[in-house]
């Protein structure tokens, strides 16, 4: 059972598309679907990079850019 429930299920689609966007920038694979084969490192590092680049929009939205 999934312990993080969505706030906008509709957003489903878009966060998969940012996650891949994340990943590939970090070099990590994704493939669609399960990916429990990766190691606590990639996947580290893929949700750091989705932080780091909401933070930056978040910015960016803030300065009006």
């Amino acid at each position: 059972m999934a312990r993080n429930k969505q706030l906008v299920p509709e957003a489903r689609a878009a966060l998969d598309r940012f996650k891949m966007e994340a990943a590939a920038e970090v070099g990590v694979t994704l493939k669609p679907g399960y990916n429990g084969d990766l190691t606590s490192k990639q996947n580290g590092s893929v949700g750091g990079q989705m932080v780091k680049k909401m933070i930056q929009q978040v910015e960016q939205s803030m300065i009006g850019k």
